[in-house]
């Protein structure tokens, strides 16, 4: 692995634009309803901004796994696994209906790690967001590459169920291969991990569909915005392990003695899948 070859990519940039419409507001609250926030009227739903802008790269140029290919805007990481790691959003602005949304994209840092699977690669992604007030978003995307399971390899053993935890404020959420197709439409996202079960179980090696992280973290920020009785200005959250889709799935979360609140996903077996963090 060149990892100085793959750090040359640090400091490209990209600009895309969008509009938030009402058939793109109309399509995400019906994709997460009732387990939203309720925002003030003629404002965007929280976590509507994963949705503007997406990649649309060409069927030829599109890599196996179904994400655009690799050595654009993102270095060329000879890893075949990419997941979302993390990161964090500042909310300074809401966006609005009807609003013209620039995204200013920056690869901000590309490191190497190695974990008990094998070599890590992270990127990290600087988003801008803007409407033609100024700022609305600032976002860090935290991006890991990691190597499949060598052919034949028995899946890892899954972990031991766990007590839920005491939650302020829970939701339950039907993890089906519905919600994950509507995800996939409204973001234009052709990763065949949520949604093709032959690849994600016979080329990744995973136990089945696996739920987006974007959908977790729209979730959580929602949740996190209905403890505080607003959007959060800070928000932060990251991966613990890959939540497998078909079983109901709870998002929940807790007041903090120091204002902020704490808000973590958990699969059936009780186990947490993602944790965040958000505060005003």
């Amino acid at each position: 692995m060149d990892i100085d070859h793959l750090r040359g990519w640090i400091g490209r940039t990209h600009e895309a634009e969008d509009l938030v419409t009402p058939r793109l507001v109309a399509q995400f609250g019906a994709t997460f309803a009732p387990d939203v926030f309720a925002v003030p009227e003629g404002d965007a739903p929280v976590g509507l901004h994963w949705c503007l802008a997406p990649p649309a790269e060409p069927m030829a140029e599109l890599a196996a796994d179904g994400h655009a290919a690799k050595g654009g805007f993102l270095p060329p990481i000879p890893l075949p696994r990419r997941m979302w790691a993390g990161g964090a959003v500042e909310t300074l602005a809401p966006l609005r209906l009807g609003d013209p949304v620039v995204r200013r994209s920056t690869v901000e840092d590309v490191s190497l790690k190695h974990g008990r699977s094998g070599p890590l690669v992270f990127v990290a992604v600087r988003h801008e967001v803007s409407t033609p007030r100024g700022l609305a978003l600032r976002e860090r995307h935290d991006i890991v590459y990691r190597d499949a399971p060598a052919p034949g390899a028995a899946p890892p053993p899954a972990p031991a169920p766990a007590e839920p935890r005491a939650a302020d404020l829970a939701w339950a959420v039907e993890g089906s291969p519905v919600l994950l197709f509507r995800y996939s439409a409204l973001t234009f996202n052709g990763h065949r991990i949520h949604y093709d079960l032959p690849y994600v179980t016979g080329v990744e090696g995973y136990a089945g569909l696996l739920v987006h992280g974007p959908i977790q973290a729209t979730l959580c920020f929602n949740l996190a915005a209905a403890l505080l009785g607003r959007v959060p200005r800070h928000y932060a959250f990251r991966n613990v392990m890959p939540l497998v889709a078909g079983p109901v799935f709870r998002v929940a979360g807790v007041r903090g003695a120091d204002g902020a609140v704490r808000c973590w996903t958990e699969g059936a077996d009780g186990r947490a899948r993602m944790e965040a963090e958000a505060s005003v």
